[in-house]
């Protein structure tokens, strides 16, 4: 499974949406409707999934899923 993918399946069973719906290209924000607090404690969730640390100033401008994955990769 793609790291987008994963992501998009912890996102999804975290906020309670179907991950069958969602896509790569989505804004998470939009997508789960989600604030940033909430943001931040999803964050938490996958740097601990994916065993990384990604620094709040790199999270910034990221919205979408396919974005965050890209981060995620370049930090493994």
């Amino acid at each position: 499974m793609s790291t987008a993918q994963t992501l998009i399946e912890l996102a999804a069973r975290r906020h309670g949406a179907d991950a069958s719906r969602l896509r790569p290209q989505d804004d998470m924000f939009e997508k789960l409707g989600i604030d940033s607090f909430q943001a931040a404690e999803l964050m938490s969730e996958v740097e601990l999934e994916f065993d990384v640390e990604i620094p709040d100033y790199e999270l910034q401008g990221i919205r979408t899923f396919a974005a965050l994955a890209a981060k995620i990769d370049a930090r493994r």
